[in-house]
């Protein structure tokens, strides 16, 4: 680039050569747009930084359930194929699966963890009260419980837990084959299930049945074994939406061999789905 003028003294004509400005010029303005676009990048990225750690954001992770088996009474002989059974599921289903008799883990800080607690064959008066709180609070935050067979033989004097199970254990004949039918098949606890179909188990009979509060899955026919006492409609097996969380109770699962009975596993892998709000 040239610039000619005339200078003012004697008339000369002098010429500027402005070559270098010209380049210094280019030179700047890559620069310019080199930072414009280093910037913007460098926000960006920032801004997903943010987004990725905000509060709200939940990093996906794989469930946590915890299986809890202790018992104050009665000790199911099934409790160790349990356990076994859903470390097995865990893998399978891609859970984490923690297994514990331990009442002490049951604190706020420990519970919150879990997206689903289920209590295995459990019997007795298994939690003291600072206990009972904390899980009462697991569950209002919205927990999910899953409760095996003799659960419904646990904790009688905590009005609450009924609540959550839905029925206390009352008494059983011996172990037998019965007819059972499943009366909702809209839950994936049942909906793979014949409508109607037999298997061996210990049938409770329930006081405390909370009809009022929960949804009836799978009834057992009264006319088909001996030893029943609660007439044409014996509920064993139901779901419920209860203060604030999610409660599921079955009473199979009495002896060792439902726990490598296909049925029976799809039959809980379900129940844990649900509970966990899947």
């Amino acid at each position: 680039m040239h610039f000619i003028f005339q200078a003012p003294n004697n008339g000369n004509l002098v010429t500027l050569n402005f070559c270098c400005f010209e380049s210094c010029f280019k030179v700047k303005l890559h620069l310019v747009k080199f930072f414009r676009m280093y910037f913007k990048t460098v926000f960006v990225f920032l801004i997903l930084i943010m987004w990725g750690c905000s509060p709200g954001k939940k990093i996906m992770q794989s469930p946590k359930i915890l299986v809890f088996a202790a018992t104050k009474g009665f000790r199911h002989k099934s409790i160790a194929d349990g356990k076994t059974a859903l470390l097995k599921m865990g893998l399978e289903k891609n859970w984490n699966v923690d297994t514990t008799e331990d009442a002490t883990l049951f604190t706020h800080t420990n519970l919150k963890q879990y997206g689903v607690v289920v209590f295995l064959n459990t019997t007795g008066n298994i939690l003291n009260d600072e206990q009972q709180t904390a899980f009462e609070k697991y569950i209002q935050a919205g927990g999910g419980f899953v409760g095996i067979h003799a659960a419904a033989d646990t904790e009688y004097e905590w009005p609450w837990y009924n609540g959550l199970a839905g029925a206390y254990f009352q008494s059983h004949p011996e172990p037998q084959t019965a007819l059972y039918t499943v009366v909702n098949k809209k839950h994936p606890a049942v909906n793979f299930m014949p409508d109607t179909l037999r298997r061996p188990e210990e049938i409770y009979n329930f006081k405390s049945f909370k009809n009022e509060l929960v949804n009836v899955l799978i009834t057992v026919d009264e006319k088909s074994y001996t030893g029943g006492k609660m007439g044409d409609y014996h509920p064993i097996a139901w779901y419920h939406n209860y203060d604030g969380g999610r409660a599921f109770y079955t009473e199979w699962g009495h002896n060792p061999e439902a726990f490598t009975e296909r049925l029976f596993l799809d039959h809980i892998a379900g129940a844990i789905k649900w509970a966990m709000g899947k």
